[in-house]
């Protein structure tokens, strides 16, 4: 059975919200990044996010009259936020000992290690 308009515009699809420099004309460019290309803008908050609704809405739309596949959002529950990682004992040896160090559990050494290292990459 194929999913309608109204399915697809009652899911929760990230926003993402830029500010535009003044110099730029000011205002929010919105978009929303799972849906390619779909984004908009407005001169405030709620100006932006009303435009990336209607954008969402003509995006979807036209996806489905093409009977082209639309991306779903990934609900967070699915993520425990636990998983299980095998690793060298040299490894676990050298994380348990600068943990320890640090006065720290491994667990919150590793999850502090991970956070920082994908706050680098941004």
């Amino acid at each position: 059975m194929a999913k309608e308009l109204a399915y697809y515009m009652d899911l929760d699809y990230p926003v993402e919200v830029k500010r535009i420099k003044e110099e730029e004309g000011g205002g929010f460019f919105v978009s929303i990044p799972l849906l390619p290309g779909c984004m908009s803008d407005g001169e405030s908050l709620d100006e932006a996010y009303a435009n990336i609704q209607e954008a969402k809405e003509e995006w979807l739309s036209s996806m489905l009259e093409r009977g082209m596949k639309i991306p779903e959002p990934v609900e967070q529950e699915e993520y425990s936020g636990k998983f299980i990682i095998r690793l060298p004992k040299t490894l676990h040896r050298a994380l348990a000992q600068v943990s320890k160090r640090e006065g720290v559990s491994l667990n919150q050494y590793v999850t502090n290690a991970l956070a920082f290292t994908l706050g680098q990459k941004s």
